[in-house]
């Protein structure tokens, strides 16, 4: 069985042999953490940080997590209307007017946030490297013309969300998504997830090793536009960008620290985030049915899927995830280098020790 490193109550053992199995498995490196309210009860790790297995995966390695990234986007929105400066329910055109060009001026920020806003991609052809150009990106979602009407139809907004919700963000407090996260989230609880990674951390960061099979009928990103192929994620250039939908640097321990602030009624680690009523507004249902991207049907709430009545979750391409049960104050994340592509929703890995968490608390 392979070697684990790390903490774990005795109570969530189950945690540590599902890890054991994913790394005896199709897992490199990996790590787990799980959080009950404010306590971390698992931190784990093991595996190897490289392909070649030659550098052990250490408590400090860090991963690219892809669309997990999504969630520390959409928590700085919710921190952002808790303090009642950015409000869900407005137009986004009132933060950023040029938005409101081509038709766009009805469209809700928390339709952004649920994946209706008619802009799940951008409909000029664009190469890869352009995603680093911050300017190019968002002027071209202000002038781009609705996909469909707002609200109606929903669609994965794969890479446009991160841009979205980030110009809004820069319009509001004047920092960019990344450097405000730095400032208000992560500083302050002393979490290491990185949007717009310094080169100083890159000696920790395991790279990502892309899938070598995708399930029929999966569209993954590298079909996308613009085309996407994983090992974009092991350049430098996409270490030092902020794209707050997708270039998140972090491993299991900072993400669940960070999104534990919405399991335990808005503070952990002596800092408030958020009020309860705010943390609860991310419960908020904005669409529930067939999502037009993913194929799937999807129910999505402020920037996460739901689950059940108090289940918030979201992961990344090839495996990562985070989920967040607001009534069991349950957060558990998931943070891996070797990818898998076996749909849109990941693999069993990540729910292997989601369930093994759920099976501690009983």
């Amino acid at each position: 069985m392979a070697e684990i490193h790390g903490d774990c109550d005795q109570r969530f053992n189950a945690v540590r042999e599902a890890l054991a199995v994913c790394l005896d498995g199709q897992d490199v490196g990996a790590s787990v953490a799980v959080f009950v309210g404010d306590e971390p009860v698992v931190d784990l790790w093991g595996g190897y940080a490289d392909a070649q297995r030659t550098r052990p995966w250490e408590r400090d390695t860090i991963t690219c997590v892809w669309s997990t990234t999504k969630t520390m986007a959409a928590l700085c929105a919710l921190i952002l209307a808790d303090r009642g400066v950015l409000d869900l329910d407005a137009p986004v055109a009132r933060y950023w007017p040029e938005f409101g060009a081509a038709g766009k001026e009805k469209v809700l920020v928390r339709q952004v946030l649920g994946h209706t806003s008619g802009l799940s991609t951008w409909v000029e052809p664009l190469r890869t490297e352009q995603l680093y150009d911050w300017s190019l990106m968002t002027e071209l979602l202000a002038a781009q013309e609705l996909r469909s009407e707002p609200g109606t139809v929903g669609a994965y907004h794969s890479m446009t969300q991160g841009y979205l919700l980030g110009e809004v963000v820069r319009r509001i407090t004047g920092r960019g998504l990344g450097v405000f996260f730095a400032e208000e989230v992560a500083g302050p609880l002393g979490a290491d997830f990185h949007l717009g990674l310094p080169a100083e951390h890159d000696h920790r960061v395991a790279p990502i090793i892309p899938a070598l099979t995708r399930a029929p009928n999966y569209i993954p990103h590298g079909e996308a536009n613009p085309p996407m192929p994983a090992e974009v994620a092991n350049t430098k250039a996409w270490r030092r960008a902020d794209i707050p939908s997708a270039s998140g640097f972090g491993n299991a321990r900072s993400i669940a620290a960070v999104q534990s602030v919405l399991a335990n009624g808005g503070q952990a680690r002596g800092v408030r985030l958020l009020s309860e009523a705010g943390c609860r507004r991310v419960l908020d249902e904005q669409f529930f049915g067939d999502d037009e991207v993913l194929r799937r049907k999807v129910r999505y709430g402020m920037g996460y899927s739901l689950m059940q009545d108090s289940i918030c979750t979201w992961g990344g391409w090839g495996g990562s995830l985070v989920l967040v049960d607001l009534k069991q104050r349950l957060t558990v994340a998931y943070a891996m280098n070797q990818m898998l592509e076996e749909g849109p929703f990941g693999d069993e890995r990540g729910l292997s020790l989601v369930m093994a968490a759920y099976a501690g608390l009983s």
